[in-house]
């Protein structure tokens, strides 16, 4: 661990996640994320640059707003935490900083879908989409993804997902698929490539799976929304790191 690296680009980290926070409360609502300067929810109150620090200023407040005492939700240190650590992971997982800093932005970009999927069921365009372009740009610096897998797997995991919902749409006469989880999956399937696009999709299906079968357990009728993307994000954030690992681990074994 070379911490002399580490410290800065996690406090770059925890800066990017402060940032985050932003976005993902400001963009589903159709708000600016740049204007105006973060405010409480509660009382309107412009937050001040000392009580914005990421992580430090949660704890000296004690989780409450210092004008009205509003309590501030745990999630805002824990997504500038995230930031951080994600901003280490990436430097680890690629040594040169143009490819780190393609890694950080998709996994940043990845926990934000997560949490404005889980909390508005929609996965905005402005990330997805533009991230398609992103993840097709990365592999003229990745000398692991080629253009050609980049595109297929941008194809793949779209076009998979659009299928199924075709396909559970005539079946059930009913919606199954949104088009935000096509976009999402063609964004992750730029990224990661083609070979990527069926493990990912396997393991949010079974923690989807999983999930929903617990809300029927709870009372559920079976027929309440799951946020597909808030699976689809994190197991493409898993197969980011240990995919190669994971590969070589199942056709080693069949």
């Amino acid at each position: 661990m070379n911490w002399i690296v580490d410290i800065p680009v996690f406090i770059f980290g925890l800066m990017a996640g402060s940032f985050l926070n932003v976005v993902i409360y400001r963009l589903p609502l159709g708000r600016s994320v740049v204007r105006p300067r973060s405010f409480c929810p509660g009382c309107g109150k412009t937050i001040s640059s000392y009580e914005n620090i990421p992580v430090l200023s949660y704890l000296f407040l004690r989780g409450r707003c210092r004008g009205c005492g509003v309590s501030i939700s745990p999630r805002y240190p824990v997504v500038e935490l995230f930031g951080g650590l994600l901003a280490v992971l990436a430097v680890h997982l690629h040594g040169d900083w143009v490819n780190a800093a393609f890694v950080y932005a998709f996994l940043m970009a990845l926990l934000a879908i997560t949490m404005i999927d889980w909390d508005h069921r929609v996965i905005p365009d402005q990330i997805s989409l533009s991230f398609i372009a992103v993840g097709l740009a990365w592999s003229f610096f990745n000398p692991g993804l080629s253009l050609i897998s980049s595109a297929a797997g941008a194809l793949a995991g779209g076009g998979s997902l659009w299928l199924v919902g075709i396909l559970y749409r005539k079946m059930r006469k009913a919606e199954g698929m949104g088009g935000g989880d096509v976009k999402l999956m063609a964004m992750i399937g730029a990224f990661l490539g083609i070979g990527l696009v069926l493990p990912v999709i396997v393991i949010a299906s079974f923690f989807g799976s999983v999930y929903g079968i617990s809300l029927m357990r709870r009372g559920g009728d079976g027929q309440t929304a799951v946020a597909f993307g808030s699976f689809l994000a994190p197991s493409a954030a898993f197969c980011m790191v240990f995919g190669s690992t994971l590969l070589a681990w199942y056709f080693g074994r069949f």
